[in-house]
């Protein structure tokens, strides 16, 4: 997913790509439904990362649901990390009244996770030309939808329950590592005002509007996501 951003890097910074346990190239026999209860086990793992492949603090960067789980390690062990580039994140997805408006309501997730258990071939055709965006493009969704059916089902279920039920509202004002906070127009899965809401309640967080649509952007418009983080990261030699 990011071969199209990475590779733009390599000649200035180290770079560590990870696939989260239980997808891509992870291997999934070390997967545990009982270990991986929340996201801050999945924090753990990237801290883990972090410790082995860096020998100075890294810049993360991290797309949705895994934004959050950099935010969760910096504020756990801040040390680690010099910057974090957060594209499309959300802190709770699920409506709270008039006080939150994460895009989701209680029946919406429910049906989601319904239908991943039901027919997840089915819900990857659906959800994948969503989420993308783009739609004059479909080899996009193409890329995204064979994304998905790449992964174990009932580990892709349970991942996304953790996902859209998680809040971690209160763990914003914990990191204090210097983020940027990369927002797309029709974002059906992180509405704008999820990502200012993000930006506003980090200490440290700078709040970008792409021009950009869809919910990946460094699939849909990687020159633009480039650019961004470079002007973010600066040329510096340091891990990524």
């Amino acid at each position: 997913m990011w071969k199209d951003v990475a590779p733009a890097f390599q000649n200035k910074h180290q770079i560590v790509l990870f696939d989260l346990m239980g997808f891509g190239n992870s291997d999934a026999s070390h997967f545990s439904y009982k270990h991986y209860q929340a996201l801050t086990d999945y924090a753990d793992d990237c801290i883990e990362v972090i410790e082995h492949c860096c020998t100075e603090p890294a810049a993360f960067v991290g797309h949705s649901v895994s934004s959050m789980i950099g935010v969760l390690a910096a504020a756990k062990r801040p040390e680690l990390f010099s910057q974090l580039v957060l594209i499309g994140p959300s802190a709770c997805y699920l409506n709270d009244g008039d006080r939150y408006r994460g895009g989701f309501e209680k029946q919406d997730i429910e049906g989601l996770i319904d239908a991943m258990q039901s027919n997840y071939l089915g819900w990857a055709g659906q959800m994948a030309p969503a989420i993308m965006g783009n739609s004059d493009r479909p080899e996009l969704t193409d890329t995204l939808r064979e994304s998905f059916c790449r992964t174990n089902p009932e580990i892709a279920r349970h991942f996304a329950a953790l996902t859209f039920w998680s809040d971690n509202r209160s763990d914003l004002a914990k990191a204090y590592t210097p983020a940027l906070v990369l927002q797309c127009a029709e974002d059906v899965i992180a509405p704008v005002e999820v990502g200012k809401y993000v930006a506003d309640q980090m200490p440290n967080a700078t709040f970008v509007q792409l021009k950009a649509t869809g919910h990946c952007p460094h699939v849909s418009h990687p020159a633009e996501v480039i650019q961004e983080i470079e002007r973010y990261v600066g040329s510096a030699n340091s891990h990524l």
